[in-house]
C-alpha cells in the first residue's frame, strides 16, 4: 500500500534539507518527482540526484511568493508528469532572528509570504487540479515544533507554521468530498545544511540534546517514511492530522 508506481509528486523547497528528504523517500517509493525552488543551480543538481533512483523528475525554479509563478510552475509540473497526486508545501523561511520589539512589518511579511502565502498558493493550484482531474489526492504541510511551543525572537515563523495546522485542517473538512486529504508534518530539531552550525554549537547542543530521548538530531530523511505514508492509499482515511517526527523531544 506505500508503493508508489504511476504516482506522481510534489515538494516545494524540495532541491534540500527536509524538502529534498522527503522528495527521495518519495522517489525511492518509486514516485515520480516535481520538486521546486529559488536557487537554479541547487534544484538542477538536486534534479539529477533524484533521477539516479529510475522515476521521472521535474526540476524547476519556483518562487512560491509570486502568484505568477506558482500558477505557471504548476501547469508546468502537470505538463511534464501528466498529474499530480500529492503535494507537498514544505518551502519556507526562518527569517531573521530579532527581538519582538525591534522587527519589523517587512521582516514579518517576508516570512509570511513564504510560509503561509506560498502555502496557499501551492495548495489552492494543487486543489484546483485535483478537484478538476476527479480521483482524490493528498496535500502535506511542513509545520515545526514552534507552532506548538514557544519561539522567542522567531514569533513570525512560529505563528506560520501554527498557521498551516488550521489550514490542513480547514482544508481536509472541506475538500473530503472531493476525496482529497489534508495533513501536515510537524519536524523536530532536524539537522540540514541551514541548521547544523547552530544544532552543534555548544550551548544549544547541551541545552536541547539531553531532552532528544532519542539522543541525535533528526535528518531529513527521518521525514521520509511519513511522507511516503500521507502520499499513499495507505493513508487514504486520514485527514486533518499533524503528524510529529521529533525523537519524542515533546515528551522529555
Amino acid at each position: 500500500m506505500t508503493q508508489l508506481e504511476n504516482h506522481v509528486a510534489l515538494v516545494t523547497g524540495g532541491n534540500g534539507g527536509i524538502g529534498f528528504g522527503l522528495a527521495e523517500g518519495l522517489a525511492r517509493a518509486g514516485a515520480d518527482v516535481a520538486i521546486w525552488g529559488t536557487d537554479p543551480d541547487k534544484t538542477a543538481a538536486a534534479g539529477e540526484r533524484l533521477a539516479a533512483h529510475g522515476t521521472r523528475v521535474d526540476a524547476r525554479v519556483c518562487d512560491v511568493t509570486d502568484e505568477a509563478s506558482v500558477v505557471e510552475a504548476f501547469a508546468a509540473t502537470v505538463a511534464a508528469l501528466g498529474r499530480v497526486d500529492a503535494c507537498f508545501a514544505n518551502a519556507g523561511t526562518g527569517g531573521r532572528p530579532a527581538k519582538f520589539q525591534d522587527q519589523t512589518l517587512e521582516q514579518w511579511r517576508q516570512v509570511m509570504a513564504v510560509n503561509s502565502e506560498g502555502t496557499f498558493l501551492t495548495f489552492r493550484e494543487a486543489t484546483r487540479h485535483m478537484i478538476e482531474r476527479g480521483g482524490g489526492g493528498s496535500l502535506v504541510a511542513t509545520s515545526s515544533l514552534t507552532a506548538i511551543e514557544a519561539a522567542p525572537r522567531s514569533e513570525a515563523y512560529a505563528a506560520s507554521k501554527a498557521g498551516v495546522i488550521a489550514l490542513v485542517k480547514s482544508l481536509a473538512v472541506e475538500l473530503a468530498r472531493h476525496g482529497i486529504r489534508a495533513n501536515a508534518l510537524m519536524p523536530g530539531w532536524i539537522e540540514t545544511e541551514m541548521t547544523s552550525a547552530m544544532l552543534h554549537s555548544e550551548g544549544v547542543s547541551a541545552a536541547i540534546l539531553p531532552r532528544v530521548p532519542t539522543r541525535r538530531w533528526g535528518q531529513p530523511e527521518d521525514l521520509a517514511g511519513a511522507a511516503v505514508y500521507l502520499a499513499s492509499d495507505a493513508s487514504k482515511y486520514h485527514t486533518g492530522d499533524v503528524l510529529v517526527i521529533d525523537g519524542g523531544y515533546r515528551l522529555f
